[in-house]
């Protein structure tokens, strides 16, 4: 049997469907989208018009795939997700939505999407990732593999994470930022990019992310100002307010933030290199 639509779904003649696809009540398919073989989706799926869907892949029910979204094989979307959602902005945002130029979302293969996360279009996303129940990606961020962002994290537009870190609960990564590869960002942290607090149009010459480059830590609770360099493999303690930049391999804690010793050489998972 090439496919199982229920009696309610809404499928376009122009829609591709693989073999074994199983469409539940209520789905909507829309025009030139392509789904993959062996594709499963719940009561009151949407796919919009042009989106691909990986084979193997289960979308769970009221998940909505926005127009442009690819999506890789053997890929799980959660209840009540969004993929490929297009921007807004308040009127008093330093950030321009850019939206009419935005490309349509992409994931690789095997990436687990929870229960009411939101990606935004534009964004790319690498092979085994894991975007926890309530997490929020937003538009133009490019994401390497087996990244987690977790439950009700944040990671605001135009951001850069590399392949393995891991954001825990709640941490928030601010716009324009760079994460390297193996980081780790523990609940609650909270990353800058306005030093004027939204006052003056001198933020707009001067908005800066934050840069966390390979293998650094930040605890829980962390506080990270804007434009702030975190070295490869330094870990900020929990609860510290990082004023300046963090030397490679060093340790550092408090408000501010300062030097007590360097990385135990044993956790160390990148050779320290010199800053230019």
């Amino acid at each position: 049997m090439t496919e199982l639509l229920h009696s309610t779904a809404i499928v376009s003649g122009s829609a591709q469907l693989g073999e074994g696809v199983c469409i539940g009540p209520y789905c909507v398919v829309g025009d030139g989208a392509v789904i993959g073989d062996r594709v499963t989706m719940g009561p009151g799926v949407i796919v919009e018009a042009d989106a691909r869907i990986g084979l193997d892949s289960r979308i769970d029910c009221y998940a909505v795939i926005r127009r442009g979204v690819s999506t890789g094989a053997n890929s799980s979307i959660g209840a009540n997700s969004v993929l490929g959602q297009m921007p807004t902005v308040a009127r008093s945002s330093t950030l321009v939505s850019g939206a009419a130029d935005l490309e349509g979302l992409e994931m690789g293969d095997e990436c687990q999407i929870g229960v009411g996360a939101v990606i935004y279009a534009g964004t790319r996303i690498g092979t085994g990732c894991f975007i926890a129940d309530r997490a929020q990606v937003r538009e133009r961020c490019v994401i390497g593999s087996n990244v987690i962002v977790g439950h009700a994290a944040t990671v605001e537009n135009d951001c850069q994470i590399g392949d393995g870190t891991r954001i825990q609960t709640g941490a928030y990564i601010t716009a324009v930022s760079v994460l390297g590869r193996n980081v780790f960002i523990a609940p609650m942290v909270t990353t800058t990019n306005d030093n004027f607090m939204g006052r003056t149009q001198e933020r707009f010459r001067q908005r800066k992310g934050v840069t966390v480059e390979d293998g650094a830590r930040l605890g829980g609770n962390a506080v990270i100002l804007p434009g702030i360099v975190i070295g490869q493999e330094a870990v900020v303690g929990a609860g510290s307010v990082v004023t300046k930049n963090v030397p490679n391999h060093k340790v550092v804690v408090g408000v501010p933030a300062g030097v007590v010793k360097d990385t135990p050489p044993e956790q160390v998972l990148f050779p320290e290199v010199s800053r230019e």
